[in-house]
């Protein structure tokens, strides 16, 4: 069994993360294409979060903090993107190819250096 709850925290945090863009749309700060970009970026940012909480607290069966900060990074690189282009496509799809790519070399750089630290 689990240390920490973090399955049932995240449910809330994914609860919230919703209500916030509803409420972000319904105050139309963002349009209907731009609710759910933002949910994974904020769902992103939470999975580095729980990252940090299991680097701290390591379970034996369960994934690895860097497992689950890779996984975060990527949402959040992948809505942070996909939130760019939809604000304006026609000026931001560059940005947000550039955003991906950055991201994600930043990514593959973590790995390498964890990797070589072992």
């Amino acid at each position: 069994m689990a240390k920490l709850p973090l399955t049932l925290l995240s449910i809330g945090v994914s609860i919230i993360v919703v209500a916030i863009c509803l409420a972000a749309f319904a105050l139309q700060l963002i349009g209907l294409d731009g609710i759910i970009p933002l949910i994974l970026t904020f769902y992103g940012v939470w999975l580095m979060v729980v990252a940090g909480i299991r680097a701290r607290i390591p379970e034996k069966y369960a994934r690895g903090a860097f497992s689950i900060f890779a996984w975060g990074i990527l949402f959040t690189a992948l809505g942070g993107s996909w939130f760019l282009y939809v604000i304006g496509p026609e000026r931001n799809l560059l940005l947000s190819i550039i955003l991906f790519i950055v991201v994600f070399g930043v990514l593959v750089i973590t790995a390498a250096l964890r990797s070589w630290r072992k």
